[in-house]
């Protein structure tokens, strides 16, 4: 049986098989499924080679369902909190969260030219599924994506219904695959392949043991810029180096989903959410104008209290702010992990017109970083 720490459930390697010193413990399977209740889907679609042509390929993208909550509790709201660092992207539903502090229904993420596709689709899902939620009332499920054209047809709209139903029919618990898959299947991080990444870590408070975890679909940075564990790897890393048919792989964006068992208040969730930049400061991404930079964070305690019933008073317990630092200091460690893990378990794609871009050179890391 397969360390997860180590390997995805399919053998690709994560950070750690490199003996990378992490900061923190993380969860069983060092995934944001590690948090209770919450589930992560894929539907990834690779096919053709060659020139692009529109409508036909090549096709290197997919899309990601994460699941809040079990199945049969989908509609019991989750409080959140989302923070835009820089807002060159869209996360559909984050109007609501900033009123609210709360969604409920699936998160789905996918490439730029399809977030509408998995939004709505994700309606027709929970209609089928739960279709009371839907009889007497609306919802602005959440969507989020990042650019995938340098690789992929993007404006072929390849991802249809039914890869958003499979993904959400997909999700399931415990290690979850990495890199090349999902919404990520087509990303790019510093000039190297990445994509789908995730990270857990464990806080103890209060004499109870918190689960944080972080998903990351990872499409930004330059090269140059990139940073492992204090090691400024990009300067030494020139080669493998893109190589540029018909598109230029400049468009960046990063979205990331932290989930948490920790009772927090929704004004507490956007704090959660405004660390994700720290984590992904320390891979060194810097926010760059063309990057949609969008995070969002929900904890699935205090359900009911979400709910809400009229007339009734609701009660919520919660960590006060005064000890919120170690669960920062989780999100940061957890995404930082999570970004490392999108570019460590992938391989080199070419996409449309021959575009390449490389994976990041295993053997560097073998050579170069300091070990635990």
């Amino acid at each position: 049986m397969r360390n997860p720490h180590l390997a995805t459930p399919s053998g690709r390697p994560r950070a750690r098989s490199f003996a990378i010193p992490f900061d923190g413990t993380p969860g069983a399977n060092n995934a944001i499924t590690d948090v209770p209740g919450v589930s992560v889907g894929y539907t990834t679609l690779i096919s053709g080679d060659g020139p692009l042509v529109v409508g036909q390929g090549p096709v290197r993208t997919g899309v990601t369902a994460i699941l809040p909550r079990p199945l049969e509790d989908l509609v019991l709201p989750v409080h959140a909190g989302m923070f835009s660092q820089n807002g060159d992207g869209e996360l559909t539903g984050s109007h609501l969260i900033d009123e609210f502090g709360a969604f409920n229904f699936p998160i789905t993420i996918t490439n730029t030219h399809s977030c509408g596709v998995t939004r709505d689709a994700t309606l027709r899902w929970m209609q089928k599924h739960h279709p009371d939620s839907l009889d007497d009332g609306w919802a602005l499920p959440v969507a989020g994506e990042t650019y995938d054209g340098f690789l992929n047809d993007i404006n072929g709209h390849h991802v249809a219904n039914e890869h958003v139903f499979a993904a959400l029919d997909a999700a399931g618990r415990g290690a979850i695959e990495e890199g090349s898959v999902g919404g990520g299947t087509g990303m790019i991080t510093f000039g190297f392949k990445a994509g789908s990444g995730t990270a857990s870590r464990m806080v103890e408070w209060g004499g109870s043991r918190y689960t944080v975890g972080v998903f990351v679909q990872s499409n930004f940075g330059t090269r140059n810029n990139l940073t492992i564990r204090g090691v400024r790897a990009g300067p030494e890393l020139a080669e493998p180096a893109i190589r540029e048919g018909k598109a230029r792989a400049e468009k960046s964006s990063i979205i990331g989903i932290v989930a948490t068992d920790a009772p927090f208040m929704p004004h507490q969730m956007k704090r959660l959410a405004k660390r994700v930049p720290l984590g992904v400061a320390l891979t060194g991404g810097y926010g760059y104008t063309t990057s949609g930079d969008i995070f969002l964070a929900f904890t699935t305690a205090n359900g009911e209290a979400a709910r809400g019933t009229p007339g009734m008073l609701s009660q919520a317990e919660y960590i006060p702010d005064t000890d919120i630092n170690p669960f920062f200091d989780a999100v940061v460690q957890a995404t930082e992990e999570a970004i490392l893990n999108a570019l460590v378990a992938n391989e080199d794609m070419t996409g449309r017109d021959g575009n390449f871009v490389p994976a990041l050179p295993h053997d560097w890391l073998e050579k170069r970083l300091p070990r635990a």
